[in-house]
């Protein structure tokens, strides 16, 4: 546990990606087997230990300080862990360990019932300081929050090997933690494994943003155009009995579309766009992105939610056929193969998503402006003789994203951070005006006498620099009139300038609105806060 603690401090509180990626290929390289492959496994998110729920890990924190002492400073910390860690006072005489491995610990937890677990769990905290204590209550509760994703760690395993990143994912949903066959792979000690040979997740083909600079040097005649539609991105993959359908990042999400599963008795893996579309009459109506949102990221589906939002897959491309490789194909000639093959294969959650009909890219340009109103985020470009290549290579696909769009709002409510930001307030919740009806509570009325009251259309914790969001938690402890567990009511003061993607219904708020990718654009520290943006402005 001591190395693995050292590398989740480490991690924590290293921001630069390259760095964070040395210090996991270094762990990696000096670990010992099973310990580095169940470290991986924490950090790609693999690693399920389910017999001890955070529930007990508050009852415990509670034991060693009281429920309210406890409650203030989880409330301070922010991080379960750390409060646990900081708080636990070890049984008087009881012997520190510094042999106590990550592999014993994952194996005694998997390997104990409930009951068996939390003495197990308290015998540990017990020998071990603060730090071990934290990466061993990390590890448990599944949040590490240290800045690490899926892919880095993957890459820093391919790092270690001198292998292509590209290689380690498409054997990578073959293989279970403490994936031995991985590095035995990595150290040179055996072959490339080739599990699942015909469903593995093949890295998805990514496009560049687009300067528009760059259309002075492209020549429209060599790009396909093709509308970026507003879902996420994925992977299906099937030979014909057994059925996957990936996500961009990976992960396997075929629980939680049946109904796209169902239908793919096929041998192929195809590359498309996830959405909700609802069939009126004979016409096909892609929905928000708000509605697929209601079925992402759910184990399981109900019945309901199936009738409500359909899941249909617009299909981009295909990678594989019957077991043929088409990767290295133009992509006009896999668009071929992939016309064929949906004339053979027609289905009803699937269609072709189509290509549009330009020669100048100026004709692009007014065609791109309409984006928004369709509920599109853009278009792509696609050189039409480029191969299939993994990941983002310059030159072949280009995105051409709608622009953003800004609203000034004024800061309502803050909650603190996790990890590094756990002692900044830096969760911002925003609103904007609209009229009070006669009659109608308010407790956010304008102090102008204007009759409008501030309602919340988003929430942000990014766009800001270190050093406003030092300024920013100066201003949350100074302007707090209230508080209900971990959030801070704040007096309507500051006006932010929020850049956000679209604004989509939502019952969720007052506001009847929601923004969808909000974060921070600029600080309005001298704008007034009665001259904040209006709701309609936003409906707008």
């Amino acid at each position: 546990m001591r190395d693995f603690a050292r590398l989740l401090d480490g991690l924590s509180f290293q921001p630069g990606r390259n760095a964070k990626l040395r210090l996991i290929e270094d762990y990696l390289r000096l670990a010992p087997d099973p310990d580095r492959g169940y470290a991986l496994a924490a950090l790609t998110g693999s690693l399920s230990l389910p017999n001890v729920k955070s529930a007990t890990l508050r009852e415990l924190g509670a034991q060693q300080t009281g429920d309210v002492l406890f409650a203030l400073s989880y409330d301070y910390v922010g991080d379960l862990a750390e409060t646990l860690a900081l708080v636990w006072q070890a049984t008087k005489d009881a012997p520190r360990r510094n042999d106590l491995s990550l592999s014993a610990v994952v194996e005694g937890l998997q390997q104990s019932s409930k009951r068996e677990a939390l003495p197990l769990l308290t015998g540990w905290l017990d020998q071990l300081n603060a730090n071990e204590r934290w990466a061993l209550l990390k590890l448990i509760t599944g949040s590490l929050r240290v800045g690490v994703s899926a892919r880095l760690a993957k890459t820093a395993v391919a790092a270690v090997g001198n292998v292509p990143i590209e290689d380690v994912e498409e054997i990578w949903h073959g293989l279970t933690p403490p994936y031995a066959e991985l590095f035995a792979w990595i150290d040179g000690k055996t072959a490339r494994p080739d599990a699942l040979a015909a469903l593995a997740f093949r890295p998805l083909m990514l496009a560049h943003p687009l300067d528009e600079k760059e259309l002075e040097n492209l020549d429209p005649a060599d790009f396909r155009a093709e509308w970026k539609w507003d879902g996420i991105r994925v992977q299906l993959a099937s030979d014909g009995h057994t059925r996957r359908l990936y996500s961009r990042g990976s992960e396997d999400a075929s629980n939680a579309f049946p109904d796209i599963v169902d239908q793919m008795d096929f041998s192929a893996v195809l590359d498309g766009e996830l959405l909700v579309a609802h069939r009126e009459a004979d016409a096909l109506r892609i929905a928000p992105f708000n509605e697929l949102q209601q079925r992402l990221n759910r184990k399981n589906v109900t019945a309901k939610m199936l009738q409500d939002f359909p899941a249909h897959v617009r299909l981009y491309d295909i990678l594989f056929e019957d077991g043929e490789d088409l990767r290295a194909f133009p992509f006009d000639a896999r668009r071929e193969r992939l016309m064929r093959w949906l004339e053979k294969n027609k289905r009803p959650r699937f269609d072709l998503s189509p290509l549009i009909d330009f020669s100048a890219w100026d004709e692009l340009q007014i065609l791109r402006e309409s984006a928004r109103a369709a509920s599109i985020e853009g278009l792509m470009l696609k050189r039409k003789d480029s191969p299939y290549l993994a990941g983002r290579v310059k030159g072949h696909w280009y995105k051409w994203k709608r622009d953003t769009l800004t609203a000034d709002c004024v800061l309502m409510y803050a909650q603190r951070g996790h990890g590094k930001r756990s002692s900044f307030y830096s969760d911002f919740t925003f609103g904007c005006w609209r009229p009070v009806n006669a009659g109608e509570e308010s407790a956010n009325r304008s102090a102008d006498g204007t009759g409008r009251e501030l309602v919340p259309v988003g929430k942000a914790y990014s766009g800001y620099t270190d050093e406003e969001l030092k300024k920013l938690d100066k201003f949350v402890r100074d302007n707090t009139i209230d508080r209900f567990g971990p959030v801070r009511v704040l007096a309507p003061k500051l006006v932010v300038e929020v850049e956000f993607d679209a604004v989509q219904l939502s019952t969720r708020h007052k506001s009847g609105l929601a923004m969808r990718f909000p974060r921070f654009h600029r600080i309005r520290w001298d704008k007034p806060v009665a001259e904040a943006d209006e709701v309609e402005v936003l409906r707008g």
